[in-house]
Order: C-alpha cells, then structure tokens, then sequence
C-alpha cells in the first residue's frame, strides 16, 4: 500500500509499505479521510519538539473498518474515526483520568507512524463511533476537542470573557466552544483575513491585530479596564506566549494549548499579583470527543466550514510545502485518500 513518509524536515516522500495485518486488540481502518494540521505542518518544518524522522504523518482522520477484534459494538463496514492518543493505562495520569497526557504516551503521527496511509491499524480501545456523522466531518472531530478541552480546562464560566490567541484551526474550534459555554470572545492574531473569518464565520464579539500599537488598549477597552478572564494560546509562538499575560485580569486563567520548542518567559510581578493560574492543554479525552460531536449533531458546530481545500493523496508530496504558509490563506486542507 501506499504511505506518505517525512523523511527529513522539508522533504516528504510517497512509499510503498505492506498492508497491517489483523492482531489482538487492534482494528484496521481503510483510510477515507486525513486532515493536515498544524502538527504535521510543524514536523514538515522541523520546529515539533516531540518529533523524531522519519515519520508517516497524520492524526485527524476517519475510515472504514475492515477488520476488528476487541472492539465491543463496533463492526466491520463502520465508519469511525479514533481518539490518535495511546496511553498506558497504567502510569499516573493514567489513573487519574488523564490518558491525554498519559506519561509513555505515543501520539499517531508523532511518536508513531501516522495514519497517512492506506490502511491504518489502531488499538481498538481508540476507536470512536460516527453516531450519524459523514466521514469528511469525522475526521473534524479530533481538532475541534483540542478546543473543547481547552475550554474545559480553562474552567470558563457563562458571562467570561475569553482572549484567544491565534486564528488558526485549533484557535477557531476554541473560539466555538467557548461562545458554547456562553462566553464572549476576543480573537488576537496578526493575520488580518483570519481575523476576519474568526468575526464573520465563527462569531468572535471582538477582534485585535496583535501588531496594533494599541492592541492592549484595545483589549481594555473591551473588557471594561478588567482585561479577559481566561487567556488561551493557540498559536505555539513563544513572543505571543510570553506576551499573553499582559491581556489577562487578576484572578484569570492562562492556558497553553499551543506548542513551541523554547522556555516560557514572564514576568514574575505581572504573574504573581494577578495570583494567575497557569495550565497545559494537552491533546483531548473522549469526553472532548463526546461533547464535540454532540454539538456537530446540534447543528452548533459545522465541520466544513474549516476545510478550506480537498486534494488527492497523489498531490501531498508536492503540494505540502505550499500549506506551511499558504498564499491562499487556506484554513485547513483535507486529503481524500480512499474518496
């Protein structure tokens, strides 16, 4: 079958590997539908920290079952989509609910080979049912609980006022489920048409160039002189990163669910007497996917709207380069390996 491989950063490669063949406690997906995301576009450019080559790429993906085995109310010609996060069960986030970030995890597409192949085998423990959803929005649904958990995380509370940082998917998908838990939302970024899509397509009640000489002020003036309630990053710069204290109130959450190589930096007053709560957000649980694709089913939260272009699997190799930082402005690229 064939695969796509990262051989080296900036380099990808179509390969010819054999099919998985069925084993204890796994199941086999016919791959319909994979993603590209900010992972893969970060290990195409050598900037993901937890990324070794060569790795097959791919996580956020949807497919047909044709083989299974320990999979209790799953059944071959099912379409599913899979949680891409296996954990230990064992280790103490393990046993404390948090198989997110499970202490051996090993991400698909990351620590392990992806699902950007033809025929991908998972442990069956991974998979999640369509519950009605069309295999194109499946493959949404991972993305979208990065943000939902985000928000779960962050504790947000109905009235909060939330800053985002960074306009991109994982932003985006944050942005609607933090309007779900009823918050009113600021969206920061320096891309003027995202920041556009995030007010006019997602429903943002304010947007700020962070590259405004008054993009602080701006942010107070919104929030009353209070400044936001909870501060998220979803863009995975370390300047944004160091710099989003400054936009967030005393008393406030600051949550990091982007990713950068480098230390974190800030300023210690600034921190303290806001007496500031700071957290990770690390990757999502099945109760994110849960409440993700209970809001697909509500008509709260449409999927298409973030695919910004669909390709074949043949034009991956040499295309990709052109989605790190697309002309086009595309969202996000979806690729239709078994269409």
């Amino acid at each position: 079958m064939k695969g796509i491989v990262c051989t080296k950063p900036l380099l990808l490669e179509e390969i010819e590997i054999p099919e998985p063949e069925p084993a204890a406690g796994y199941s086999i997906l016919k791959i319909h539908r994979v993603n590209i995301c900010g992972t893969d576009l970060h290990a195409f450019e050598g900037t993901q920290p937890y990324f070794n080559y060569p790795r097959i790429l791919g996580h956020e993906l949807s497919g047909e079952l044709v083989a299974v085995d320990q999979a209790d109310g799953f059944s071959i010609g099912e379409q599913v989509t899979i949680i891409p996060y296996l954990n230990c069960g064992h280790c103490l986030a393990c046993r404390k609910g948090n198989p997110n970030c499970c202490a051996t995890i090993q991400v698909c597409g990351v620590h392990i080979d992806g699902g950007m192949v033809e025929y991908y085998s998972v442990p069956s423990y991974a998979l999640v049912h369509n519950q009605g959803i069309q295999t194109e929005h499946l493959a949404m649904v991972e993305p979208l609980a990065i943000g939902a958990h985000g928000i779960r995380r962050a504790r947000v509370q109905e009235g909060d006022t939330v800053l985002i940082m960074g306009a991109g998917p994982i932003g985006l998908g944050t942005l609607e489920f933090a309007r779900l838990a009823g918050a009113r939302v600021i969206v920061l970024d320096i891309n003027s048409q995202r920041l556009e899509f995030a007010k006019s397509q997602m429903g943002a009640d304010c947007i700020v160039d962070a590259m405004a000489c008054d993009a602080l002020e701006q942010v107070r003036d919104f929030t009353n002189g209070e400044m936001a309630a909870v501060v998220i990053d979803a863009t995975g710069n370390q300047g944004a990163i160091n710099n989003g204290i400054n936009y967030l109130g005393h008393g406030g959450n600051y949550v990091l669910i982007g990713l950068q190589k480098e230390d974190i930096i800030i300023n210690h007053p600034e921190f303290h007497k806001r007496e500031t709560t700071m957290m990770g957000s690390r990757n999502a649980t099945r109760e994110d996917f849960e409440t993700v694709i209970r809001a697909i089913q509500k008509g709260q939260v449409d999927p298409s709207v973030y695919i910004s272009k669909t390709v074949s699997f043949g034009q991956v190799t040499t295309a990709f380069h052109e989605w790190v930082h697309p002309k086009d402005q595309l969202i996000k690229v979806g690729i239709n390996i078994h269409p």
